[in-house]
């Protein structure tokens, strides 16, 4: 008896917890039994848990399994190996003819092929979710969507069902989604603790915004520096969706977000003005009436932006879609007070889940004037390019194939066509030759994207940028390139695997490796790994090989077979494999003495030691930054580097390492016997690689004596009126922006580099003289450097007399300071080289 009196009661609870919650996100719906809600699949109400994201993949894994209305599929895996999906709702005819109505809608956007009659299609709708993995309510709102759209047997729900292909991503970032889940559940009270002090409330470092490597993917649809977003841009081609939503939670005192956002100054100058000014408009008029239905605030048309291409309201923007971003106020855990009372964590998700709606219902009502929209997007890229006066750009680095072939993969992964370039010319300052350059012509349906990877934009509406001001990627990859209408296309490139070549046969005194390839690094670091002896050739010299006489920089790896511990046969095969591996050209010579400059046993020849790498991360340190070397040297190097928490450098010691890297940080805690210990490693020869504002805390202790750029500031108003205050302050910020660096190519920084300029992104206002050393500063900035992004006038005068990179010296070893990014996003591969160098030759630049 107590047994059935139990079940009852446990029945009733559940009756009433099914029952408000449906009430509380769904009022007046009722729903197909058939179809489990989240609440039953999981076993407890939404909201009061943060749900793992193996338990919303298996919830639309149940979907999947008990509706032929709903379909599965994974697009990718995120670095630590879980899966990306996309969950695909539509009635069951739709299901059936899913390939059809998907070539469709890209007959749609091709402007080459006929219109197809739009009156027939069904809309393509993409709800994304969860790209920041500590606002967590999105994914929640994800799973009740889907049920809803699935389940519920409303008219709308039908109306949707019948006349739209809706693809759910419950979760864009699943990696740092799960570590924050963790955190909150595992720091949860019970009750539940309201407290924004509470620990549930402030995450440990990284926390749980970022990925696997601590960046944001909500900056990667356009550099694509990472599996998720490579995943996700590959599958976004094959749909075009006509609307995407981007779900962001911000400030617990805040409201609730949604477009449209700052209008002229947050806008991305390549979307046509109807995104804007109609679009927007048309279906914020939805998402108001929604909220205003249970009485929730909001707001628009302020602070939040379009204008940078990489995110993921911003992207669909240019390719003939709309992008939608919405924030909620966030509980950043199950509840937290705010200045109107507690925010829980069912109230955000809340949120979502009616502007889900909205962004559904909007969608149906603007169906074909959406398709119309796609069609007439493309129609008028190709126009504007075949009108462009630059026609074609032709971009190509002859020293560096690698990085010519990695940008030429990129550009395909956004759909843009590149061709051969079929002969040898000069225009814009470079040389172009046939073989080792391309043409990408402006003349196609993805002119849009063509100038996003080539104009550099100087002029802006605004003054204070959410998040970058310039984003032109062929500067990112530090490619030569300019406009030319006499270009000839060739062929269109199809393939866009990385170089190969023939390995040298027969009997060598020493084999070469030239530095200029991006992958000189990782060939040198395979060679040490693999037990070889290398050594560096300091300046220029012409050898000998099998190719006749040959050109080499100052930089040039050098395989003496007489110092090696093994034998030549191990050599050869080592370096054989090694160079297949990592796409490298190895040269052979017979002799020592070159034709010219140095012979191989030069005093200004010498051993390449293996790098042992300390880099300190945690508390303080900035982790997008030290996330970004991270990623850079697992991915391109294959370099282990250890990562030490701020609070254990007092433990350490650095005599078991050749390099110290400080991303930018707050390192003021640190003992004094630390920084005396540091101090001596210094000058016993150790290499600090410091970046930005840490100079100011090497000088305060000591270890370097380099000095702010002192410029006579331009006199400031009297008075102003308070509500300029944030726009007048905030125009003094370089927020992220490219200009021109001029390098001492005979610097070991340099070394790989053939021009004596490149193109370097800076989002730091700190300025730096000049060393007093004249031989240290061996990068700082042209007379006119400014390229693209916003920059003040001061701001750009005090620039012009900066520095880039300073070598500090101090006792037998060295500090080398960066004052730009060069790692920026993992998309610089323009000026990765530099950090390379600082890595494996830093001990030389004293």
């Amino acid at each position: 008896m107590k047994k059935i009196y139990t079940a009852i009661i446990l029945f009733i609870l559940s009756f009433q917890s099914t029952f408000s919650q449906t009430d509380y996100f769904f009022p007046g719906d009722s729903f197909d039994p058939q179809i489990p809600s989240p609440e039953e699949f999981l076993g407890y109400p939404i909201g009061e848990w943060h749900t793992r994201y193996d338990l919303i993949v298996k919830y639309f894994e149940k979907l999947d399994a008990v509706s032929d209305q709903a379909s599965l599929k994974t697009i990718g895996y995120t670095h630590e190996h879980r899966p990306k999906i996309i969950l695909t709702i539509t009635s069951a005819e739709n299901m059936a003819n899913l390939e059809e109505i998907r070539l469709k809608q890209l007959q749609l956007a091709d402007p080459s092929q006929g219109k197809p009659d739009v009156s027939a299609m069904p809309a393509i709708i993409h709800l994304g979710y969860g790209v920041h993995g500590n606002e967590p309510s999105s994914a929640e709102a994800a799973m009740l969507s889907a049920y809803w759209l699935l389940a519920s047997q409303s008219d709308l729900a039908k109306r949707v069902r019948e006349g739209a292909v809706v693809h759910f991503d419950p979760t864009v970032n699943p990696d740092g989604r799960d570590r924050h889940s963790l955190w909150a559940d595992s720091n949860k009270g019970f009750p539940p603790v309201a407290d924004p002090l509470d620990r549930e409330h402030n995450e440990a470092w990284p926390g749980g915004r970022t990925n696997h490597y601590w960046f944001d993917l909500n900056r990667d649809w356009l550099p694509l520096a990472h599996p998720e977003s490579q995943a996700k841009i590959k599958w976004y081609h094959q749909w075009y969706p006509n609307v995407t939503t981007d779900f962001h939670e911000m400030g617990t005192n805040s409201t609730y977000f949604f477009e449209p956002t700052k209008p002229y100054g947050s806008e991305n100058p390549v979307v046509p003005r109807k995104n804007y000014d109609d679009i927007n408009p048309r279906f914020a008029k939805y998402f108001s009436k929604y909220m205003d239905e249970i009485q929730s605030l909001y707001w628009t048309k302020e602070v939040f932006d379009n204008s940078y291409p990489g995110y993921g309201s911003t992207y669909p923007d240019i390719h003939g879609g709309l992008g939608l971003v919405f924030e909620t106020a966030s509980s950043r855990g199950h509840v937290q007070d705010s200045q109107r009372g507690e925010i829980t964590f069912a109230f955000t998700i809340r949120n979502h889940v009616v502007n889900s709606l909205a962004t559904l219902e909007a969608s149906m009502d603007n169906r074909e004037y959406m398709h119309d929209y796609l069609r007439e997007f493309f129609e008028s890229a190709l126009l504007q390019g075949s009108m462009d006066p630059a026609k074609n750009y032709v971009f190509g680095d002859e020293f560096d194939e690698s990085r010519s072939r990695l940008f030429i993969k990129f550009l395909k992964h956004h759909q843009i066509k590149v061709y051969e370039n079929t002969s040898d010319f000069q225009t814009g300052g470079f040389s172009f030759k046939k073989g080792k350059s391309w043409i990408v012509p402006t003349n196609q349906a993805q002119y849009r994207m063509v100038r996003t990877m080539f104009e550099y934009e100087k002029e802006f509406a605004d003054s204070v940028f959410y998040d970058a001001s310039a984003w032109t990627m062929a500067g990112a990859f530090g490619m030569p390139f300019a406009a030319s209408g006499s270009a000839k296309l060739g062929d269109e490139v199809t393939e866009t695997s990385l170089p190969t070549f023939e390995y040298p046969t027969g009997k060598a005194y020493a084999y070469l490796i030239d530095w200029s390839d991006y992958y000189a690094p990782k060939m040198l670091f395979e060679m040490q790994k693999a037990g070889i002896h290398v050594e560096v050739v300091n300046r220029s010299f012409t050898a000998t090989t099998q190719d006749g006489e040959t050109e080499f920089g100052a930089g040039t790896l050098m395989v003496p077979l007489g110092f090696q511990k093994m034998s030549n046969q191990e050599v050869q095969e080592k370096l054989k494999e090694i160079a297949s591996k990592t796409h490298q050209k190895v040269f052979a010579v017979q002799t020592g003495m070159n034709v010219s400059g140095i012979d191989l046993g030069s005093n200004l020849v010498g051993e390449v030691k293996k790098p042992k790498i300390l880099m300190v991360v945690g508390s303080g340190v900035n982790s997008y930054e030290a996330g970004e070397i991270w990623h850079l040297m697992d991915m391109q190097i294959g370099m282990p580097i250890t990562k030490i928490n701020s609070d254990m450098l007092g433990r350490v010691n650095l005599f078991d390492y050749s390099t110290l890297i400080l991303p930018t940080g707050n390192y003021s805690s640190q003992s004094e016997s630390f920084t005396n210990h540091l101090k001596d490693w210094v000058n016993r020869g150790g290499t600090v690689i410091s970046m930005k504002t840490n100079v100011l805390w090497l000088n305060r202790i000591g270890i370097t004596k380099e000095s702010e750029l002192e410029f006579e500031e331009a006199p400031e108003p009297s008075e102003l009126p308070f509500e300029v205050r944030r726009d007048y302050e905030g125009a003094k910020e370089v927020g992220g922006s490219i200009y021109m660096a001029k390098l001492d190519l005979t610097h070991p920084i340099a070394y790989g580099y053939h021009r004596e300029t490149m193109p370097v992104y800076r989002n730091s206002s700190l300025f730096m003289a000049p060393s007093k050393n004249k031989y240290l500063t061996p990068i700082r900035y042209t007379e006119n450097p400014h390229l693209g992004g916003y920059i003040n006038d001061q701001n750009l005068e005090k620039l012009k007399q900066s520095a880039s990179v300073i070598i500090s010296l101090s006792g037998r070893g060295r500090v080398i300071n960066f004052f730009d990014s060069p790692n920026f996003r993992g998309a610089w591969f323009g000026t990765n080289k530099l950090f390379f160098n600082a890595i494996f030759f830093g001990s030389m630049m004293d």
